[in-house]
């Protein structure tokens, strides 16, 4: 199945009733600044349906886009973004946590959006197992491979795959459209 139409539904802050309407939702996760919104923006076609930013913490609501009308991609926001104040790390944090861990949604799939440059960092490991906990099915991206050596890359996707623990783990750059057919075929599979 391939993404033929995407579109911007809503944007929440906490429970909603468009969350919980029956429609299947595939959650998108990762740290500020690792290129979630880009990610989206290829995987569907549509230049700017996730607004980038070169300010990380730039997504502070849940964004929901309908995808081929079957399903909504669900934009989170990032975590672990510093210079933010703490209040607004913990509406984030909290925002996160109700969604994933303390609602009744279900997520068919989770993807979990890694920079490939910096691999895990400890936010990410703890968001990697927070999910794992929670029985989530879990998608590794493991994004902007363009920025590392061929070797440098072998590398890195060795040792995230030893951190994972089996999950699917796909190499993936926005930039050089690498990635996108292996993604859409995991989450529409």
């Amino acid at each position: 199945m391939k993404i033929t139409s995407a579109k911007f539904v809503k944007g929440v802050v906490g429970d909603d009733e468009i969350l919980g309407n029956g429609i299947p939702q595939i959650a998108f996760i990762g740290r500020s600044n690792v290129g979630k919104s880009s990610v989206i923006n290829s995987l569907t076609g549509v230049k700017d349906l996730a607004r980038t930013s070169s300010f990380p913490g730039r997504t502070q609501e849940i964004n929901l886009f309908l995808i081929n009308t079957k399903f909504y991609l669900v934009d989170l926001p990032g975590y672990g973004y510093a210079k933010m104040s703490n209040a607004g790390r913990d509406a984030i944090a909290e925002l996160i946590s109700s969604y994933f861990f303390h609602s009744t949604y279900v997520q068919e799939k989770v993807v979990l959006i890694i920079d490939a440059v910096v691999g895990f960092t400890d936010k990410d490991l703890a968001m990697l197992r927070a999910l794992e906990e929670h029985d989530k099915n879990i998608i590794i991206v493991v994004n902007k491979i363009d920025k590392l050596k061929k070797s440098e890359l072998n590398k890195q996707l060795k040792k995230i795959g030893d951190m994972t623990m089996g999950h699917i783990i796909i190499p993936y750059s926005a930039l050089k459209k690498i990635g996108i057919k292996e993604l859409s075929k995991e989450m529409l599979s």
